[in-house]
């Protein structure tokens, strides 16, 4: 999303009885539907496109649009907030990214959950009368390059695995009432939207199979299996053509994902048709294309045009009310054309009773502690130098920019309360510890510190909005949304060098965004945490970390390359010529879903359900992991397969299952995992359908892509009927 967007005050109406057709719940909802676009004059069917519409003459207003990668977003950086006023508080996790590495669906349904509680609060609290209940979240986009800008929005470079996280948070968002929404996930950016320099006028080139196979499948699981019916178009192109007029977005969104929900357009996209892409003269004829593609809702200053547009035959009122009819089905489903007392949301933050707001209940507190912990991933730990023991400590130096501050992202909202690491580190040695602080800006002073200390903690990375303005990134490492980054070699590993000069026990907290290249770390320190920004409890999890309160078990969604030279153009889309763990036959620095833990697990083997399965049939896999070591802690359970027999190029290797789960020292668990059809299907572009292949297909497990220890052999035939 870019800054052209405003949001409004959401007055609630509320009627005794259904006063029109439309708001009467016996119907069926194509009848309400109909019933109230019978009633809509032409310019309001034109209002009804923009965000938050209302209708004062049949006392209706309609949710607006609000940010929520990782947390509600009504303040923050980006100024999300209502104009005026004080930023809101709301609950405040990790980026995106850092919720990507605790591989944990169900946690992900509870932060979902918590964003819906706290966007009806606000929307329908009389107070606050603020904000909206369609949920821009989540991004859905892959991250296929560690230099792409916004890495830090997307939870991974694996479609399964970001489908999947993706598909738990829309659950928590929407509720468990298919009929009757929480809020609304709207899916973000439809579709390969994963460079910042050009985005507003370049085109994301690949063929079918990638499509299929590769970039729609997040938002094809979020459809099928989330059940979203919102969608963002992105600014760039596929093939050459915008994809806020891509024929696909009915052809394959509408008819094949049955997305019978809100199609809108990115801030300003429209302008940039006509600007950048310069695919029509003028608005216009812009904006009657995206109507008729499917498009309606726009982030735009579009109503003259799309008005003239009307008028001139461009576009007809039944071109209208065959995208409109969609967009209402979403308001239906959020009871905003429902009658007093119907909707089971309707008194969420009306009537609080006294009670806590829901960022300041100590539930929503351990929740993202929990998320800020599990988001953790140790990198490296060298002869058990983590976890730290209080007890032998008497003096730790924390060096670092920014060490005791949470730094926001441009998605962020504004904390309720905020751990920086200095703090979080304090609170967990008490007063028997002394701490050590320096900003890192003077060589020899955190020289001097880290010597006297008994452990060095340097904290680098780079800082979520560049510490600059927009479209500015000084240091060449950094990037956020218009800026991608320059090099993944990180400045700050200097400072890392004088520390470690200074004293050989120096552990490096690497707080970022996004991968880098820290090969001289690797080869050299004893121990490495990696965490994300953004969480309001960043100081706790760290230090929860540190002492050992929790074992760490976050697992990396993404490949870390050694250096930039391992890096193909950022705009080359073809994941075939050696991206991603997928594809890429080069060594990483470390590989997806790379991990370390304070125990040691042993699998103990793969179980399968059956040796042999047809197209239209499912096999369980069973993994038994068990905890060797002395402490609990959780692990990521992960399933791969590989192709044996294809026809066709498939990836090296493929995750297709995986599960977060805690044991005990001693202890071992089962995990079962199902393998489908869909999983082990190719797209044939010839017949432009799935394929189930007669082949042999070996399933792997283990803790990591590059660790899987135990494997099985499937026999796959095409007999049956294959339901993709």
């Amino acid at each position: 999303m870019c800054v052209f967007l405003l949001l409004f005050a959401a007055p609630i109406f509320t009627l005794a009885q259904a006063d029109y057709p439309f708001r009467d719940t016996k119907l069926s909802d194509d009848q309400r539907i109909a019933d109230l676009l019978g009633r809509l004059s032409l310019d309001e069917k034109v209002q009804l496109m923009s965000d938050h519409p209302k209708f004062d003459r049949l006392k209706l207003v309609f949710s607006g649009q609000v940010e929520g990668l990782h947390g509600l977003a009504l303040g923050g950086p980006g100024g999300w907030g209502p104009r005026g006023r004080q930023p809101l508080p709301t609950t405040t996790f990790p980026q995106e990214k850092g919720l990507g590495n605790t591989w944990d669906v169900d946690l992900m349904k509870k932060i979902g959950a918590l964003e819906g509680q706290e966007a009806r609060y606000y929307y329908q609290n009389p107070v606050y009368d603020f904000g909206g209940v369609v949920v821009r979240a989540p991004n859905v986009d892959l991250s296929r390059d560690p230099r792409w800008g916004r890495t830090e929005e997307s939870m991974g470079e694996d479609p399964y695995l970001v489908g999947s996280m993706s598909v738990g948070f829309m659950r928590g968002l929407q509720g468990p009432d298919p009929k009757h929404w929480l809020a609304s996930s709207l899916m973000k950016h439809f579709l390969a939207n994963e460079n910042e320099h050009g985005r507003a006028s370049s085109s994301s080139d690949f063929d079918e199979r990638l499509f299929r196979e590769y970039y729609s499948v997040p938002f094809r699981m979020g459809f099928e299996e989330g059940g979203s019916r919102a969608v963002m178009a992105a600014y760039n192109s596929w093939n050459g053509t915008p994809m806020m007029i891509h024929p696909i977005l009915k052809s394959i969104m509408i008819d094949e994902w049955h997305n019978d929900g809100l199609i809108c357009t990115d801030g300003g996209a429209l302008g940039l048709l006509i600007s950048a892409h310069k695919t029509f003269p003028n608005k216009e004829q812009g904006s009657a294309a995206a109507v008729k593609a499917g498009i309606n809702h726009f982030l735009d200053n579009y109503k003259g045009d799309l008005t003239k547009a009307l008028k001139d035959g461009l576009v007809t009122e039944a071109d209208m009310d065959a995208a409109l009819k969609n967009l209402l089905r979403l308001y239906l489903r959020l009871g905003e054309m429902d009658p007093a007392g119907v909707d089971p949301y309707a008194k969420i933050g009306v009537a609080t009773d006294g009670a806590l707001a829901p960022w300041d209940q100590p539930a929503s507190r351990e929740l993202v502690r929990k998320a800020t912990d599990e988001s953790i991933v140790l990198l490296k730990n060298e002869k058990n130098t983590l976890p730290l023991d209080r007890s032998k400590l008497k003096t730790i130096a924390v060096i670092g920019p920014w060490a005791n501050t949470v730094l926001l992202d441009w998605y962020s909202g504004t904390p309720p309360y905020s751990v920086g690491i200095i703090d979080g580190i304090k609170e967990a040695v008490g007063g028997k510890v002394n701490v050590l602080v320096s900003d890192g800006s003077n060589a020899e002073e955190a020289a001097a510190i880290a010597k006297k200390a008994d452990v060095a903690i340097v904290v680098v990375g780079n800082h979520p909005t560049c510490n600059a303005g927009w479209d500015q990134c000084p240091v060449p490492s950094n990037g956020k949304e218009s800026v991608d980054r320059k090099t993944i070699a990180l400045e700050q590993e200097e400072l890392v060098k004088q520390v470690f000069a200074a004293n050989p026990r120096t552990i490096e907290v690497l707080r970022s965004s996004f991968p880098y290249a820290i090969v001289w770390s690797q080869q050299k320190l004893p121990a490495i945490i990696h965490m994300t920004h953004n969480s309001q409890e960043e100081g706790h999890g760290l230090a929860d970390v540190l002492f050992g309160d929790y074992s760490p078990a976050g697992r990396l969604n993404q490949t870390w390359p050694t250096g930039d030279d391992q890096l193909l153009p950022i705009m080359d889309y073809n994941l075939l010529h050696g991206r991603t763990y997928l594809y890429s036959k080069q060594k990483p620095l470390y590989a997806f879903g790379y991990g370390l833990s304070y125990t040691t697990f042993a699998y103990e083997g793969v179980k399968l359900s059956a040796s042999h399965v047809n197209a239209d049939g499912t096999v369980q896999v069973a993994v038994k992991v068990k905890n060797t070591g002395k402490r609990a802690s959780d692990e990521v359970v992960q399933m791969y397969v590989q192709h044996l027999g294809s026809k066709v190029e498939r990836p090296q290797l493929e995750l297709k299952g995986f599960k977060r789960v805690h044991v005990a020292p001693g202890g071992s668990e089962t995990v079962t995992l199902d393998l489908k059809p869909r999983d082990l299907a190719y797209w044939d572009a010839s017949a432009h359908e799935w394929r189930v292949e007669k082949e042999q297909v070996r399933v792997l497990a283990g803790g990591s892509s590059d660790s899987l220890p135990v494997q099985g052999t499937l026999d796959v035939d095409t007999a049956g009927e294959y339901k993709p």
